[in-house]
């Protein structure tokens, strides 16, 4: 081993990797729990201790360098290792078990967590999980989950919640559905379009608005409130519906809506109780999510 070859600052590795999978300095100091300031003088740090430039700015964002892409590789290898550590470091891949119980939309359930929770029980094998696939947010409140994994934040001054990830929509569509009553050109003519409901139809209608998409209640002709059934119902050709990227890249026969159109952004929350916070196991799984979720929502 050449330890001298081996002189960087891991913070500094971090920082990087973080800001060029989040797109921009700010996104990436919100995923790191950072100031934007400390996480910029790391990049840099990173770029003068490398002797090269990694970032290039387009817009409001940041991409790599095309010389530099293939650190990426590397960073991520080094970030699964760091969290391979980390459990290992305190004996808790063989000291830590028992139940933890995580709720998840049924989306997120179905779609997100389970190479999670694979890759969880190699690292932790007396860990058993129990996936409570629920929309509502009050799974915390009544000990029905140790763990939530929600998009809004809960404000209940007994719970911990951690921002861990701004995660990507856009609308999709079934191929079928968009060869049958065509594609779409701009964001004015979704007015014209067929949509699946999620949930109730005002708050979505409320939503997509800020968006420039005027809706009315006749332009939902199906729907449901469970997210499965609802993709489900788009999967078959019924209308178009905004879709996480991830969900919607597991889902074949579907296609984006207005490619060019920017992602609509939705934030990733990570909830647990305080007391809870300090059970060893709980503690565990909440940091291995922390860890890796951000990753598998941008997968």
């Amino acid at each position: 081993m050449n330890w001298s070859a081996i002189a960087f600052d891991w913070n500094r590795v971090r920082a990087f990797l973080a800001t060029a999978q989040e797109g921009s300095l700010s996104a990436a100091a919100r995923a790191l729990g950072l100031t934007q300031p400390t996480l910029g003088r790391q990049v840099a740090a990173l770029e003068e201790e490398l002797g090269v430039v990694l970032f290039e700015r387009v817009g409001r964002g940041l991409t790599l360098t095309p010389s530099w892409q293939a650190l990426l590789t590397h960073a991520r290898g080094m970030a699964e290792a760091a969290s391979g550590f980390s459990l290992a470091a305190t004996g808790q891949s063989q000291a830590v078990g028992g139940l933890v119980r995580i709720t998840a939309s049924d989306v997120y359930a179905t779609h997100v967590l389970p190479p999670l929770i694979a890759r969880l029980r190699q690292a932790a094998p007396l860990i058993e999980i129990d996936v409570v696939a629920a929309n509502e947010i009050s799974d915390l409140q009544h000990r029905e989950a140790d763990i939530a994994i929600r998009h809004v934040r809960s404000e209940e001054p007994e719970l911990i919640a951690r921002l861990i990830a701004e995660a990507q929509a856009h609308f999709y569509a079934a191929t079928s559905y968009l060869d049958r009553r065509g594609r779409v050109s701009g964001i004015a003519d979704l007015a014209g379009h067929d949509f699946v409901g999620f949930g109730d139809i005002d708050r979505m209608i409320g939503y997509l608005r800020p968006l420039g998409l005027h809706l009315t209640r006749a332009n939902f002709r199906a729907g449901s409130e469970n997210g499965l059934a609802a993709c489900a119902l788009a999967q078959q050709g019924l209308g178009i519906a905004p879709m996480a990227d991830v969900v919607a890249a597991a889902m074949p026969g579907i296609e984006r809506v207005l490619p060019s159109m920017p992602p609509i952004m939705f934030p990733v929350w990570l909830t647990t109780h305080r007391e809870l916070h300090t059970i060893r196991r709980i503690r565990l799984v909440f940091d291995f999510l922390t860890q890796e979720l951000p990753d598998a929502i941008r997968e």
